[in-house]
């Protein structure tokens, strides 16, 4: 079978799987009656629910549209619609259809909205600010999320100001219906306010106290604030290292009066070690296996230590990993990496050593700054411009790093909406068989638009462009250059296959590198989807990205999800095929391919 029927050989496949045979339309479990304002008509529907099953009989509907009923008084309610009538029935018709006819009735209003502080009472000012966040005011209709929000408003903002035992009392709720309103008094308890002392550690674990004193976000003595406490708790969590975390003040009835209260924290250990193996496979780069092995709190800094290998057709290598978290201060990393590698690729032979140590910032919850440096010894293999000689270099690369990532995606591995951009330099130095300094620089960004409500159709895009300022083409060696083609790349083509070759097709590499790529993402069931894509790349030999030389590779893909996320299947096609080039390609691997 030749590469193009068996692409139209795939793409029949795909077709009959998303061919699938179609499940009832769902429809609402009882119908909704009456004369209703549209946004209150659709948070009714929403509460009923809908079915993809029929009634059974007249009994099930009767209880179907019970159910509704009382779904549907529950959010009446909540809307601040308090003199509703609200009946359940069921149609005459052959099959019963359950219903529900709704009359509302008035809306009803907020009027006197009090607060009650519970003895001791705070500071005037500190009552000036509850009624101040309460937000809301005589008039307004009396929905019930607005009562209970403002009351959750107050409490914040008084433990905020140093209140930590703070609590809200019993609340009362008058509705009137002889003037349709809702009067609500809330019953807030400030409590004395409180001064932090320092940490005490609980733990048989060997996180080290003295560390954990250090990423304190506050000085001993000063005021209680939640949002340092709930601060250092989550920074606690995202290390890793632990199975619980609980930061929290120490009782009230342990501190003598008028004294400093202590922040206990509870740590408890996850298992010391984890055993993590992975593969994947592209037909153009061959199989690739992985395996890290994970040490957690070697050295009790909440550290994580790894020993990892690699084995495949184009990189092997075998490495030692340290990442310190909270390094120095809260939110901050120092991650430390170096391994033997060797790579083998068309366009060249490479093997060496390399050290890496960055430090990572957590700017933002969603922004990441990065500044490193890197330190390789390598011997290269790669061909001359004439084909006819092999050229061997021994270098001593030097490297600093400084990048910017910001992540405003809902999932790492299956994102459906959001954007990320990934900003890098890397100015670099060269020594050995050539002396050559460069800077390396890139920009990716990726965005995923949901299509429709419930996001089962998701609209991905990615474009990168890169270049090296400095350079020269045959200065910069062969494994430093840009390439484009294979699965992380340009799907369709071979690895390093997009961009110009010696005469013997041997892949060069360029500095400047174009890539765009365009998916259309399906989901067909919670578990199984489908994916149609288009990729363009480029490799130029100047410093200036070239946007009008691009290769195309379009295909269709199958995604199965693991739970954490998908496992992917590609089938690709290159639309500007050279003669090394395959009439298709298959890429198999975990989560979506950007």
């Amino acid at each position: 079978m030749t590469g193009s029927r068996l692409f139209l050989a795939g793409l029949t496949g795909l077709a009959l799987l998303a061919a699938h045979p179609a499940q009832a339309a769902p429809q609402l479990r009882a119908q909704v009656r009456g004369d209703l304002p549209a946004d209150l008509r659709t948070r009714i529907e929403t509460a009923v629910g809908a079915t993809e099953r029929p009634s059974r009989n007249r009994f099930d509907a009767r209880q179907r549209a019970n159910v509704a009923a009382e779904e549907a008084s529950a959010v009446l309610r909540s809307e601040g619609y308090y003199a509703f009538r609200v009946q359940p029935g069921v149609s005459e018709a052959v099959i019963a259809e359950p219903f529900v006819e709704v009359t509302p009735g008035p809306r009803f209003r907020i009027s006197d909205v009090r607060i009650e502080w519970i003895d001791p009472a705070p500071d005037a000012a500190i009552q000036a600010l509850g009624t101040e966040r309460l937000q809301i005011a005589p008039g307004q209709p009396a929905r019930a999320i607005d009562v209970v929000s403002a009351e959750a408003r107050v409490l914040s903002a008084v433990q905020k100001e140093g209140y930590a035992d703070a609590f809200i009392g019993p609340r009362e709720v008058i509705v009137d219906h002889a003037d349709q309103t809702l009067r609500p008094t809330f019953r807030i308890s400030a409590g004395l306010p409180v001064r932090l002392d320092s940490l005490r550690v609980e733990t048989e674990g060997r996180t080290r106290p003295d560390w954990l004193e250090g990423l304190t976000p506050w000085t001993s003595g000063g005021a209680y604030n939640p949002d340092s406490i709930a601060s250092l708790e989550k920074s606690l969590v995202e290390t890793g290292a632990y199975d619980q975390v609980t930061v929290a003040l120490a009782p009230l009835e342990e501190v003598p009066e008028g004294g400093l209260r202590p922040v206990v924290v509870t740590l408890t250990d996850r298992k010391p070690h984890r055993l993590e193996a992975g593969a994947s496979y592209a037909s153009s780069e061959g199989l690739g296996a992985d395996m890290r092995w994970t040490h957690f709190n070697r050295f009790g800094l909440a550290d994580t230590s790894a020993v990892l290998g690699r084995v495949s057709t184009v990189d092997s290598r075998l490495g030692v990993e340290v990442t310190l978290p909270h390094w120095g201060r809260l939110r901050q990393s120092l991650n430390g990496y170096t391994a033997a590698f060797r790579r083998e690729t068309s366009a060249y032979d490479e093997t060496g050593i390399e050290v890496r140590v960055d430090v990572q910032r957590k700017r933002s919850e969603v922004a990441y700054i990065t500044v490193g440096a890197a330190l390789d010894y390598t011997q290269t293999e790669e061909k001359s411009a004439s084909a006819s000689a092999l050229l061997q270099r021994e270098q001593v690369v030097g490297s600093l790093l400084g990048a910017l990532a910001i992540d405003e995606t809902d999932d790492v591995l299956d994102p459906r909406s959001g954007w990320r951009v990934d900003v890098r330099a890397e100015p670099t130095l060269l020594t050995g068989s050539v002396t050559l300094s460069y800077v390396k620089a890139s920009l990716q960004g990726t965005a995923y638009l949901p299509l429709d409500g419930d996001r089962r159709t998701v609209l991905a895009g990615r474009a990168k462009a890169g270049s090296i300022l400095g350079g020269t083409l045959g200065g910069v060696p062969a494994s430093r250059r840009f390439y484009a083609g294979g699965g992380g790349s340009v799907r369709g083509y071979v690895f390093q296959g997009i961009g110009p070759h010696l005469s013997d097709n041997t892949p060069v590499g360029g500095l400047s590198l174009v890539e765009l790529s365009g998916e259309v993402r399906h989901r067909l069931s919670d578990q199984w989807g489908l994916v149609a894509f288009v990729d363009a790349g480029s490799v130029g030999v100047s410093q200036e990205p070239a946007f009008d030389t691009l290769d195309l590779g379009v295909g269709l893909g199958v995604r199965y999800n693991l739970g954490f996320g998908p496992i992917r299947f590609d089938l690709a096609v290159p639309l500007n095929r050279r003669s090394d080039d395959p009439s298709y390609q298959v890429y198999i691997s975990i989560g979506q391919s950007f």
